[in-house]
């Protein structure tokens, strides 16, 4: 018996077929448990609110099949609308065939992440399938809103300044305003100054400017007087409560808080430098006044009191032949004790740092008011007397004395007499003359009595007042009566009279 040999191939054949069958199953079974939804999201910052604004964008994983959005969970619970009409939910959109949609959701801006949850019906077949996605927002600094204002702590200034001119202005930097009732005040301020450099001490000139920054009000305008002489000129951050006054040596000064400065406050505003020192002349108003007195000496009177005059004046008071003499007069004060003696007031002079003040050279002139030489005259038939009396307080005086030929010069002290006695002859008159004092006078020779077509006697001179030449004339006659004194009162004069 022959027996065939079973073949292996027909039971593999069948069992391959079987392999297959299961295969093909899988397959199609495959396509329909991969519909599915991809979801990603981008995320921005809205400067005006502080919130992140997260974009979603919902992929349908089927190029032939759209996909319904039957429910959508947002993580925060922020509502999900479509970019494309905001005032519609992603909710309920269809995702087309092979497209997407993208939807918008607006969430805190300190929101750390965000997820978004996307159950998708696909009705063609059935299919329904819940998909997630989720964006870190972590890594990215905190949204917050673009501010409304500034806060007074943090804003910034820009500001011009003109020293020599004592003006200046400040803004406010941006186009925001101080927030709320915040406000910053800034102070324009002068001094009177020693010098025209940095020096103490310093005193406050006029009435600071003070204005401040806030609300609606953005820019300010300063303007303070200059004094007329040295000066120092801040612009300073803060009010007039601020303001140092006086600026003494080793006390308080602004620092920083001079607009420009490099350090705060200061250097929040931008600009120049906020200070000053300048001026040409002294805070002081050095004066002096002069008056001769009867004795040739010169009264100085010294003083510092006009309307600048905020610190000490040393004074120097010149006269002739080196002598000199210094007086410090206090402001507002003044000095009436310098006198120049006679011997040196020929010239005087007053000086400050060196220079001759205003009206400050002046020469000893003899006042009207001195009391005059007198001049009393004694004849007889042997002698003409004549006797120069000085009164006290005045100067020494040159008296000359002449009668006929004969000369005769005295030097008569104050207080005191000098007596010239002439023998007596022909001549009718002696003339007398005061030359210091630009006076000459005529004294008649007229003895009492018979000198041989004459006689002796003696007569007082006769006062001269200065009046009109006949009343003089007139007047002798009385005062020889009388036994008047001679008073010397005019100037370039000659008075005749008779002895």
């Amino acid at each position: 018996m022959i027996r065939t040999r079973a073949s292996l191939r027909r039971p593999l054949a069948v069992l391959g077929a079987a392999f297959l069958g299961l295969t093909a199953a899988v397959a199609v079974a495959a396509p329909a448990s991969a519909h599915h939804t991809t979801i990603t999201a981008t995320a921005d910052c809205d400067g005006l609110t502080g919130e992140r604004v997260i974009t979603w964008t919902v992929e349908n994983s089927e190029r032939d099949k759209a996909a319904t959005l039957k429910t959508v969970t947002a993580d925060p619970s922020t509502p999900v609308n479509l970019a494309a009409d905001t005032s519609k939910p992603l909710e309920g959109a269809v995702v087309p065939k092979g497209g997407s949609v993208q939807a918008v959701q607006r969430v805190p801006g300190d929101t750390a992440s965000a997820k978004l949850t996307v159950y998708a019906l696909w009705k063609k077949n059935g299919q329904d399938r819940t998909n997630e996605g989720s964006i870190n927002l972590g890594g990215d600094k905190p949204c917050t809103p673009a501010p409304k204002c500034v806060d007074a702590s943090k804003a910034k200034y820009s500001h011009t300044f003109d020293g020599p001119k004592g003006t200046a202005t400040v803004k406010l930097d941006g186009d925001l305003p101080l927030c709320g009732d915040g406000k910053q005040h800034f102070t324009l301020v002068s001094y009177f100054a020693p010098r025209p450099q940095f020096a103490t001490p310093q005193y406050v000139y006029g009435t600071p400017d003070s204005d401040w920054i806030g609300g609606t009000q953005t820019e300010i305008d300063l303007k303070v007087d200059i004094p007329d002489c040295h000066t120092q000129v801040d612009l300073i951050w803060g009010g007039t409560d601020e303001i140092i006054d006086p600026l003494v040596e080793g006390g308080k000064r602004y620092g920083n808080k001079k607009l420009g400065s490099k350090g705060t406050p200061g250097n929040r505003s931008t600009g120049p430098l906020g200070a000053y020192n300048g001026g040409d002349k002294s805070c002081t108003t050095p004066a002096a006044t002069f008056a001769s007195n009867c004795d040739g000496t010169v009264t100085v009177s010294l003083s510092n009191d006009g309307k600048i005059s905020k610190y000490p004046v040393e004074f120097e008071v010149r006269g002739e032949n080196g002598w000199s003499k210094k007086v410090t007069v206090e402001p507002g004060k003044a000095d009436n004790d310098t006198v120049v003696p006679a011997e040196n007031a020929g010239k005087v002079e007053v000086l400050v740092d060196g220079q001759v003040i205003e009206d400050g050279s002046y020469s000893w002139q003899r006042p009207e008011d001195c009391p005059l030489p007198t001049i009393t005259t004694k004849a007889d038939c042997e002698n003409f007397t004549l006797t120069a009396t000085n009164p006290e307080g005045g100067l020494p005086v040159k008296v000359v004395f002449t009668y006929g030929k004969e000369t005769e010069t005295r030097t008569v002290q104050p207080g005191d007499s000098e007596t010239v006695t002439f023998k007596a002859g022909k001549e009718e008159t002696a003339l007398v003359v005061l030359p210091e004092l630009e006076l000459e006078m005529e004294a008649v020779y007229a003895p009492e009595g018979d000198c041989g077509g004459g006689g002796g006697g003696e007569e007082p001179g006769l006062p001269v007042t200065g009046a009109a030449a006949g009343g003089i004339a007139a007047g002798a006659v009385a005062l020889l009566a009388l036994g008047a004194v001679l008073f010397l009162m005019a100037r370039r004069r000659r008075v005749r009279f008779t002895a």
